[in-house]
């Protein structure tokens, strides 16, 4: 005997998901949320590139931290501004405080291999890849 089955036009199409946000609020970031640090890794034989964007951020006030195959970013956020007599501040949207990013590469690390460079808001960090260390066999006794 022959099922019935229904047939619509849209399944699979996407066009449902077209029209699922379509009522959801519109959230925009506020000045006071964390500014988020933006990254491109590229992978060579040698290990990972990381270019990092942390604009009007002083290298000092960088920390990065390599444990394993584990990598974060960390900046403190400083606003340096001169208040002058008769002035008042209408608006200000710049965010102040601290920013870290962290994630994770395939491979292990080697820290004392790998560098950082900061220049024009964008922090290059050269990670080289740990040595893969062969197993040793085991003899039986």
């Amino acid at each position: 005997m022959t099922r019935l089955q229904v047939y619509d036009p849209f399944t699979g199409t996407g066009f449902d998901e077209l029209f699922r946000g379509f009522l959801a609020p519109v959230r925009r970031e506020s000045a006071d949320a964390p500014a988020m640090i933006k990254i491109d890794v590229t992978e060579n034989d040698k290990g990972y590139v990381v270019h990092a964007e942390i604009p009007g951020v002083r290298k000092d006030d960088i920390h990065v931290t390599v444990e394993g195959n584990q990598v974060t970013i960390g900046a403190e956020v400083k606003r340096e501004t001169e208040k002058k007599d008769g002035e008042r501040v209408l608006r200000t949207e710049r965010y102040v405080g601290s920013a870290y990013r962290s994630f994770t590469l395939p491979s292990e690390l080697d820290e004392g291999a790998s560098e950082a460079k900061y220049d024009n808001g964008v922090l290059e960090l050269k990670l080289a890849k740990r040595a893969v260390v062969a197993g040793r066999k085991l003899s039986v006794q």
